[in-house]
């Protein structure tokens, strides 16, 4: 499903009008990048948790050139769902395609 898809049906099921949602979805989207940038988690009760991961500093190796580089640590963005959401899921009847 796409972000057009997702717009598209919040509009159907909640009649605001498809400009509406598109604002509103993409200030959510703006405010959760925003506030993980600046090392806030965000808490989503019975969906679930946006929140920066620490990588420690490691040592990689280029194979073909046979050098190592050196990677600080860093943050890398991440959601944990509620189990709410796990149990949601596991519960349901998944389509393959």
């Amino acid at each position: 499903m796409t972000k057009a898809e997702v717009i598209s049906e919040i509009a159907d099921k909640t009649g605001i009008d498809k400009a509406d949602v598109t604002t509103t979805i993409e200030a959510f989207f703006s405010v959760v990048k925003n506030s993980m940038a600046e090392g806030e988690n965000i808490y989503v009760r019975g969906f679930g948790s946006f929140v920066n991961k620490k990588r420690a500093k490691k040592i990689a190796r280029n194979i073909s050139k046979n050098t190592a580089i050196v990677i600080d640590e860093h943050y890398v963005p991440s959601f944990k769902p509620s189990k709410v959401f796990v149990d949601k899921i596991k519960n349901s009847k998944i389509i393959e395609k």
